[in-house]
């Protein structure tokens, strides 16, 4: 069943006001005037890998204190915060009344391929110290590198031990991730749950995504995976056996095996019961390329999970006047290699939204848009996701939270974002200055990578460009018809500029 922006628009308000209030709920828990702790759940969350040595840490402001807060942020490769590696920062201005962030200096460059614990506490003006908020995540700089070089596996059907919605397994167009499947309490000592793929298929990868709220209820400890010829005989998986897990998303990697069912055994979870919110299985090998539409197209990648996009972004291209066709292509189906393969190369390449908060994602699926992103020269929009992703090739803790969602799309007109243009760029023709554009997201570029400009402005980045290639990004949604939306011409000027550029013009 086909669900309205609207009510798309409403589930992730939901989704995205009980993750900021989860969020905030550590600094809330205090005594009048003290200070609370801030909350490290932006980005890096807990277990994030950061693809780059100099992260952006951003993080949920503390609550409380006497005049203004700055913080103190700690990083170390030990949790006791005593090595040689540990770095401190201090002083650190709030960015504003939801966030605040610390660029890794260069000269405090992290080591690769490294575990790192952080924590930040705030100090008010009266000199008062607060409790320290806590976190880790992982440097790896090549894990963003190149396409993964595998494909998704379907599902046939799932079966589980006890509980209810199972079907929420594998449920990857859940805004959020936040639906799950959870065992009868207390239940019995060992639970499970059976995959039926269909046919026999060779898995490689397993993606696995747990309880999201980072309290750790329902987080699996002590878990296999099994696989069976015919679902009744199991044996366990070399490699596949996970022991005093503690966290809540796991990627677990293997030799290659060839199985028409496989069965994740559970042992022992954290709290009464434990709780699955997503499973993805990952065959290796590469997606067909796909047969390009004749004449001039504009190839669309869909971010969303199920790969496709978040508005009617085809239809919007289609109906410009220009003469475009489209291709709509899922992010875990697109990489450099398959464009290189096309026949016919498109106009121009958008990268659309998505409706899911990345630290819930598998994050790998967009390492064929990052080298696009990176290495084509096709001229390149990103929208909304899109244009995060531009600064996220280069970085995944370029874009955080924003600490608020903005959904003035839905909102009456003093809510909505006055967006200043700061460059005359073409791509600005026919627009105000300043200007009115649709608003659905809750995240932002918190830091911009070397190569790219802001062309426009609200309370936070809003359009972008890169300085010596034909990339721009935008914010906000220059394709929802909605009567207030000025920022239209946006896409036309952007898709008539590609045109223009392929064809000589």
């Amino acid at each position: 069943m086909k669900i309205s922006l609207r009510k798309q628009a409403k589930l992730i308000l939901s989704a995205l006001a009980g993750f900021f209030s989860l969020c905030l709920l550590v600094s809330c828990i205090r005594a009048p005037g003290s200070l609370g702790a801030p909350s490290l759940t932006n980005n890096p969350s807990w277990d994030i890998i950061a693809t780059n040595r100099e992260p952006l840490l951003s993080f949920f402001n503390a609550k409380g204190g006497i005049g203004k807060r700055t913080y103190i942020i700690q990083l170390d490769t030990e949790e006791t915060f005593n090595s040689n590696n540990l770095v401190q920062y201090t002083k650190v201005a709030e960015a504003n009344k939801y966030i605040s962030a610390k660029l890794v200096d260069k000269s405090d460059a992290l080591k690769d391929n490294t575990r790192y614990y952080w924590r930040v506490r705030a100090q008010d003006s009266a000199g008062n110290l607060g409790p320290w908020g806590r976190s880790r995540f992982y440097v790896n700089t090549r894990f963003d590198d190149e396409f993964m070089r595998l494909v998704r596996i379907s599902v046939k059907s799932v079966e589980v031990s006890s509980g209810d919605n199972p079907k929420n397994i594998s449920d990857i167009d859940d805004p959020g991730q936040v639906s799950f499947w959870q065992s009868t309490p207390p239940g019995e000592p060992r639970q499970w749950v059976k995959f039926d793929l269909g046919k026999e298929a060779q898995v490689s990868r397993i993606w696995m995504l747990s309880n999201t709220d980072g309290s750790g209820d329902g987080w699996l400890k002590d878990f296999i995976w099994q696989a069976s010829a015919d679902g009744d005989k199991w044996v366990a998986i070399e490699g596949a056996a996970v022991h005093n897990n503690d966290t809540y998303k796991n990627i677990i990697d293997l030799a290659p095996v060839k199985t028409r069912y496989l069965r994740l055994f559970i042992k022992d979870w954290q709290g009464y019961a434990p709780q699955i919110n997503a499973v993805i299985l990952y065959s290796p090998g590469m997606p067909p390329v796909p047969d390009a539409p004749e004449g001039d197209y504009v190839l669309i990648v869909g971010n969303q999970m199920n790969g496709f996009t978040f508005t009617e972004l085809a239809r919007e291209v289609e109906s410009l006047g220009l003469g475009l066709k489209t291709l709509t292509l899922p992010c875990h189906e697109v990489s450099l290699e398959m464009l290189k393969q096309l026949k016919n190369k498109p106009v121009a390449i958008i990268l659309s939204g998505n409706n899911a908060d990345y630290p819930n994602m598998p994050m790998f699926e967009f390492n064929g848009e990052y080298e696009i992103i990176r290495h084509s020269d096709i001229p390149i929009l990103g929208i909304c996701c899109g244009h995060q992703q531009l600064a996220m090739a280069y970085g995944f803790t370029y874009a955080r939270s924003m600490g608020w969602p903005d959904i003035s799309s839905m909102e009456k007109p003093p809510a909505r974002q006055s967006i200043k243009i700061l460059q005359n760029d073409p791509i600005f023709k026919g627009i105000p200055d300043p200007f009115a554009g649709a608003e659905i997201h809750g995240w932002s570029i918190g830091y911009l990578p070397e190569g790219f400009q802001v062309i426009a402005q609200s309370e936070y980045i809003q359009a972008v460009k890169n300085t010596s290639r034909f990339i721009y990004g935008e914010q906000f949604h220059a394709e929802i018809r909605v009567p207030y939306n000025q920022a239209g011409p946006y896409l036309f000027n952007f898709l008539k500029m590609a045109k223009e550029k392929k064809h000589g013009a």
